[in-house]
């Protein structure tokens, strides 16, 4: 089996393959205080839950945006299974991008394995948006090449960073209130988060599909794309495993290429 990891800044994502399926999948909250004996005992809390053998488990492979985290959780698949995680760069994922040279030196790896994925599951020209504690867009052009993205503010960051500094307001449901002109603070507060999340990510598609010259496929992923995504006009498709399977894909690779 393999260990998949993807330390975000809000959760952390685990999951499971075995024979190229994603068995089971958790989301835990990232706690940069937490040391590699407390992140040892929450996993293998959660693969017994499950009635996983940790002796099954053959490989592993982590994408961080935590350096705190990276090296523990690289101590706790060490000694859980003995073996030594992947992880994943844009160094050691340029081939799988098409990128030729040294640029994106700065790219997450989160967004290496979302545009990974994207670029192996679905026909190129894609374009992938992942909303999370940042919402990233990536865009993958029609000859199957990384051209760049997008950071922004997410969705959640956004809401709790107005709360904050508005004394007046207090927090709302991330959902659609199906009116373009809230009828009370809580509607305007739903419409300015919520819609207009999904308004801003319809207007970036077109402006990088204006820059392209052609139409792409739009896919989300992440936490929250089950509550923007079905406000967008531009958004095609859901794929909350996204992050994994490109995860799983650059396991493959790297590991046939060792």
């Amino acid at each position: 089996m393999l260990l998949t990891i993807d330390i975000g800044n809000t959760q952390t994502v685990v999951g499971v393959y075995s024979q190229g399926a994603l068995l089971h999948m958790w989301r835990l909250a990232t706690n940069t205080d937490y040391t590699s004996d407390e992140l040892r005992i929450k996993l293998h809390a959660l693969l017994g839950a499950e009635g996983i053998d940790r002796s099954t488990v053959t490989g592993a492979i982590v994408a961080s945006v935590v350096p705190p985290l990276t090296h523990n959780w690289e101590k706790v698949v060490q000694r859980s299974f003995g073996v030594e995680a992947i992880i994943v760069s844009v160094d050691n994922c340029r081939h799988l991008l098409g990128i030729q040279d040294d640029s994106f030196a700065e790219l997450g790896a989160d967004r290496v394995a979302d545009a990974v994925a994207a670029k192996a599951k679905f026909e190129c020209p894609v374009i992938v948006v992942d909303f999370g504690t940042a919402t990233n867009i990536e865009v993958i052009d029609k000859d199957g090449v990384f051209r760049g993205g997008i950071i922004a503010p997410g969705v959640d960051t956004s809401l709790r960073t107005l709360v904050q500094r508005a004394a007046l307001l207090r927090s709302v449901e991330l959902e659609d209130p199906g009116v373009a002109i809230g009828r009370n603070t809580s509607e305007a507060v739903q419409v300015g988060i919520a819609v207009g999340e999904a308004a801003r990510i319809d207007g970036l598609v077109e402006r990088i599909e204006e820059q392209l010259g052609y139409k792409c496929k739009v896919v989300a992923t992440g936490g929250l794309s089950h509550r923007i995504a079905p406000m967008s006009r531009s958004i095609q498709e859901i794929s909350l495993e996204l992050t994994l399977e490109g995860l799983h894909l650059i396991y493959q690779d790297l590991s046939a290429r060792a």
